[in-house]
This record gives structure tokens, sequence and C-alpha cells, in this order.
């Protein structure tokens, strides 16, 4: 009994040390890695962010740029990491949702080995075009792709991106074939497109707004539910002759290796809506045509579902693997199922 006493008392303990955990976090330095470049999009934000969250903290908030290997090489050192906090990593939709389909290989479930812990943002994708094309809509976009099955080429910032995937959905909900072209440099994409070298791509407003104001590219339409406000004269999809239900866009979210305790997890999400919420980091969010996110962990883990089962099915349908080449597989008996999409 002596010996129980004791036991029953650590047992007791440990919920107040948790609780004290997350009331004291963080009280020493925080690093969260990052699968994007230093100066692209993502990572701009994300300094914005730590800065801000730094000094609410009163801690150091370290970027850790690990680009390239598919995001497996900034994915691999976050792994590893202790569950307590101190580490957190950047992902993307595609990050969350795609990389387990295209890299069945690694056996890599993103929420098997991540917890969600907080998201940052939402941004819409436009179809972008040469400022010179024929083409003034979607319906015409569509009309074309219809007449010219394999002959016309769409390019995107890689296998399995949101824009690459956001191409085959059009295909499965128009019935059209087009070409896929992954470009490693986002610049040398919108460049292209700009040129009518590609056709066309799925594009961010930060991605593309150089040429966009250098008068090089248009926008047939966002392919979103509803009009940008960044955008007033942009139609939406539907609105420019395109699939109603067609959504491309993209969340980021900061994620924490499996097993940080919950509290903290709470902590860390309420003090990132806070950061958020800065009319500052508003302004900057408003600039790129960013929408702002305030969901709970439960909630990205929800929408991560939502966008992989969509992505399964077009990766499964298109035979996708990161070793794709650009051009199209020949059509299947898989391409006349009916395809269900559920957008975010």
């Amino acid at each position: 009994m002596k010996y129980l006493v004791p036991a029953l008392a650590t047992l007791l303990a440990a919920p107040l040390a948790f609780a004290q955990a997350a009331t004291d976090y963080p009280t020493k330095p925080v690093t969260i890695v990052t699968p994007f470049a230093a100066g692209s999009g993502p990572d701009a934000v994300l300094r914005l962010v730590s800065d801000k969250l730094g000094k609410l903290w009163n801690q150091r908030v370290t970027i850790d740029n690990k680009p390239g290997g598919g995001g497996f090489i900034a994915i691999d050192a976050a792994r590893r990491a202790q569950p307590d906090g101190y580490t957190l990593i950047q992902f993307d939709s595609e990050h969350l949702a795609a990389l387990p389909h295209l890299y069945k290989s690694r056996n890599f479930v993103t929420l098997q080995h991540f917890d969600p812990v907080a998201a940052l943002f939402r941004t819409p994708f436009f179809v972008a075009v040469s400022s010179e094309s024929k083409w003034k809509s979607m319906s015409d976009l569509i009309a074309e792709a219809k007449a010219k099955p394999g002959q016309i080429t769409y390019g995107s910032w890689g296998v399995g991106s949101p824009g690459h995937l956001g191409g085959q959905q059009l295909d499965a909900l128009t019935g059209t074939q087009m070409n896929h072209a992954p470009y490693r440099e986002v610049s040398q994409l919108y460049a292209n497109v700009g040129t009518g070298e590609v056709p066309w791509a799925f594009a961010s407003i930060p991605s593309s707004q150089g040429i966009y104001k250098a008068g090089k590219l248009k926008y047939l339409a966002v392919a979103a539910k509803k009009r940008v406000p960044q955008m007033p004269d942009v139609p939406t999809m539907a609105e420019s002759g395109g699939p109603a239900e067609l959504e491309v866009n993209s969340f980021v979210s900061l994620l924490a290796p499996k097993g940080v305790p919950d509290a903290v997890k709470k902590k860390i999400n309420a003090d990132v809506a806070k950061v958020i919420a800065d009319p500052e980091i508003r302004a900057r969010f408003d600039t790129f045509a960013f929408e702002p996110l305030d969901w709970s962990p439960e909630e990205i883990a929800r929408q991560a579902e939502i966008k992989s089962k969509v992505y399964g099915e077009l990766v499964r349908r298109g035979n996708i693997a990161w070793i794709e080449v650009t051009s199209r597989r020949p059509p299947s008996p898989l391409d006349s199922a009916p395809l269900q999409l559920s957008g975010t």
C-alpha cells in the first residue's frame, strides 16, 4: 500500500503537468520546418506569422527551409523531432492530401505521422491565359479542347500539384483530354503562358501578378463558387461557362509530429488565430487574395480528408505518379465512370 500512494499521486499529477506545460509554452525557441523555398509565397507569409508569434511568445521562432524531394526532405526532418510542440511543419493541401497517393511506395499517410495544429490561409486559383489568347471564356477553352482531344496543353508547377490535379478535374468534368506539362520554375511557367507557348495554367495571384500587371496575362475565371473581392471583374467558373462544381484552391496549415499534448496544440492554435487577426497580417493576406482561416485541428483534418478523396480518385483515374512524363496516357475505361467531387 505504501508504494501505491506515490504511484497514484504521480498519475494524478500528470494531467496537471500537461496543463502547466501548455500554460508556460513556449519556454524555449520554436522551429517551423517548411518544404517551400525561401522567398516563395508560403515562405513569405510564414515569416510574417512567425515574427508575430515570436513577439507574442517572447521566444525566437526559426524558419527552417528544406525544399526538394517532393516535400519529403522537410517531412523526414520534422518527423524525427520530439512531439513536444517545439518543432512544427508547414503543409499545404498537396502535402496533406496528395502525397500519400502519389508516393505509395513510401507508405506515408500524413495524418498518421502528424497532427494538425493551426490553419493559416486558403488561396483560390485562376485560369490564366495569354492576354493575346483568342479564348474569352471557359466556354471557348472547353469547346476547343473537345474539338482537339489530346492537342491542348496546360502547365503546372509540378506533378500532383493543385494546378495539375485541377486540370485533371476539368478533364473529368468536361469530357476533355488535355496534356499536362509540369515545370520546375513557377516564373518560367507563367512566362510561357504569357507568350502563348503554354495555352493555359491555373495560377494564384502572388505567383502570376507580375506578368499579369505587365499586361501579358489575363484570367478567364476563378475556380470558385464566388468571385474574389480583389479581382471583382473575373467571373466564377460557372459564370465563364465552366463546370460549376470545379473548385481549385489550396490551404496552408501548421502540423506537429504525432503525439503533441492536446493542451499544447490548443495553445498554438489559439495564438496563431490571434496573429492572423492582426491588421498587418490581414492586409498582406488581402494583397494576395488569401483567405484567413480560423480552423480547429479537427477541421483541418476534415478538410484534408475531403481533398484526399478527390485527389486519390484523380491520381487513380489519371494513373499519375511522381515520375509522370508530360504526355497524357491513352484513355482508360475508368474515364467514363462518374466522378464525385466534394469542395471545401
